[in-house]
C-alpha cells in the first residue's frame, strides 16, 4: 500500500480543471491524510452521490455512522466524499466535490468524471473505502482503492435494474443489470441490507455478499414524541380521524398512488398524511400534503403522532423509514414483497397481498380491527432489540477491520465476516 498519495499526481489527474479553489481543497485533503498517518490512525472514507439536501435513508445511514464512529472508534478518522455545489472540505468531516445538478433530480448531483472522483478519494489515503452507489462515486472508489491499495466495500442500497424497468420499460432492465453486476463483482465485499437485495445480486452473478440490515436512531425516533392532539389541530381534523402517514420522496417506485387510492376507497374516517411525498401532486380528497422535513426530530414527531405508517413500495431494498416508524411505536402496513416484508410481520403490522389499492385497503382495515396500540409497542420493542444503530455499526466495524487488518476498527479482535452461501 502507498504510504501517501503524491499531491502532484492527483493534480495531474484533475487537469485542466485546476483553479485556486481546487488547489486549496486538494491541499486540505493532503493535510487531512498526513494528520491521520502521522498519528497512526487509519482513515475510513464513505463516498456516494446519493447525498443531497432532501436525501433519505442513505444520507441518514452515513450521518449516523459518522456520529457513531466519532463516539465509539476514536482511533479511526472518518470522511464523507459527496457531490456539492463547490469543492469544499468541511470541519464536519464532509468533503464536497463540485458536481452538476441532475434536472428534475430533487437536488441530487451527478459527478462528471470517474477519474477525478477517484483522485479526490485517493488523496485522503484511505485504509478502507465504502461506496454507496454503483455510479460515478462507486467507480471512482474502485479506482482509488487500486491506486492506494485499500479494500473497497460496495453497499448496495438500491436495485438500479428494477428502477430502469420501472421508469423506461422492461427493455432497460437487462443492460442495467449486466453493468450493475459487473461493477459490484469488483468490490472486495458487497454489503446488502436485506435478503431481497442479496438474492437480486446473486441472480446477477455477484458474490462476496454479506447481509447487514440498516438501523434506527432509537433516541430520535421514539414514542415519547407522540402528540396526537397537536397533529389533529395542525391538520384541522376531528379526534375520530384515523391518521395514516407516509414520509419520503415523491418517487414513482414508492407507489404513493396506491396509498392515495386505498384511502379514497376506504373513505371516512381515514386520512393520509404525506410528508414530502405529496410535493407537486394535485389536491386529493382525504389526502394532506406536508412539506419535506429536514429535521429528523420533526419527522419523528409527525410519525409518532399518527395511528399507523403506510408503505406500498413492493421492491423496497430495505425501508429505513419503516424502521423509524416502528421505533416511534407505530404499526406499519406494508406489502408482502421486497425488503419491507423482512422487517414487518403480523406482530408489528399488516402486509397487503400486493401493491394494489383494493388489497392495500383490505390490509389497512385488517390492521384497525386489531389492537394497534399493542402492535405499536411490539414494533418499538423489535427495533430496540434488533435494529438500534450501535448493533449495526459494531457488525460493520468488524467487517472493516477484517478487510483492512487494522485493529482500530474493532474493540478487541478482528473476526471475519462470512459471505452468504
Amino acid at each position: 500500500m502507498m504510504s501517501h498519495v503524491d499531491i502532484q499526481e492527483v493534480e495531474l489527474s484533475l487537469l485542466p480543471s485546476l483553479d485556486e479553489k481546487v488547489t486549496n481543497t486538494l491541499s486540505s485533503l493532503k493535510r487531512m491524510a498526513k494528520t491521520s498517518s502521522g498519528q497512526g490512525r487509519p482513515r475510513f472514507v464513505d463516498t456516494t452521490m446519493l447525498f443531497a439536501p432532501r436525501s433519505g435513508g442513505v444520507k441518514r445511514y452515513l450521518l449516523a455512522k459518522q456520529a457513531w464512529l466519532a463516539a465509539n472508534r476514536p482511533g479511526v478518522d472518518h470522511t464523507l466524499v459527496v457531490p456539492g455545489a463547490n469543492h469544499s472540505v468541511g470541519s464536519d468531516g464532509i468533503v464536497q466535490i463540485r458536481s452538476p445538478k441532475l434536472p428534475f433530480g430533487d437536488g441530487y448531483r451527478w459527478p462528471s468524471s470517474v477519474r477525478k472522483w477517484g483522485a479526490w478519494v485517493s488523496a485522503l489515503d484511505p485504509a478502507v473505502i465504502e461506496a454507496g452507489d454503483p455510479y460515478t462515486a462507486g467507480q471512482g472508489a474502485l479506482e482509488a482503492g487500486q491506486r492506494v491499495g485499500a479494500p473497497v466495500v460496495g453497499f448496495c442500497h438500491s436495485d438500479p435494474a428494477a428502477l430502469a424497468a420501472l421508469h423506461f420499460g422492461e427493455w432497460a432492465k437487462k443492460p442495467v443489470e449486466k453493468r450493475w453486476a459487473k461493477l459490484f463483482s469488483q468490490f472486495d465485499r458487497v454489503v446488502s441490507p436485506s435478503r431481497f437485495i442479496a438474492s437480486r445480486l446473486e441472480e446477477a452473478g455477484v458474490g462476496n455478499i454479506v447481509i447487514r440490515p440498516l438501523g434506527v436512531e432509537i433516541d430520535t425516533f421514539t414514542p415519547e414524541r407522540r402528540d396526537r392532539d397537536w397533529l389533529l389541530k395542525r391538520l384541522g381534523l376531528p379526534a375520530s380521524a384515523r391518521l395514516l402517514c407516509f414520509a419520503g420522496r415523491p418517487a414513482k417506485e414508492k407507489n404513493v398512488d396506491v396509498l392515495i387510492e386505498a384511502v379514497q376507497r376506504l373513505g371516512d374516517p381515514y386520512y393520509l398524511v404525506l410528508v414530502g411525498a405529496g410535493s407537486g401532486m394535485p389536491a386529493e380528497d382525504r389526502v394532506i400534503s406536508l412539506d419535506y422535513e429536514k429535521d429528523p426530530r420533526a419527522v419523528a414527531r409527525i410519525v409518532a403522532s399518527v395511528d399507523a405508517f403506510v408503505h406500498a413500495n413492493d421492491k423496497e431494498p430495505f425501508g429505513l423509514i419503516v424502521l423509524e416508524a416502528m421505533a416511534c411505536g407505530r404499526p406499519v402496513v406494508g406489502v408482502n414483497a421486497g425488503g419491507v416484508a423482512e422487517t414487518v410481520d403480523s406482530s408489528v403490522g399488516q402486509l397487503a397481498r400486493k401493491a394494489e389499492p383494493r388489497a392495500y385497503a383490505e390490509a389497512i382495515t385488517a390492521l384497525f380491527e386489531r389492537d394497534i396500540e399493542a402492535i405499536g409497542k411490539a414494533a418499538r420493542l423489535k427495533t430496540v432489540e434488533q435494529f438500534a444503530w450501535p448493533r449495526v455499526f459494531e457488525d460493520l466495524s468488524m467487517l472493516y477491520g477484517e478487510l483492512s487488518q487494522r485493529p482500530e476498527f474493532v474493540r478487541e479482535s478482528v473476526e471475519a465476516a462470512q459471505p452468504v452461501a
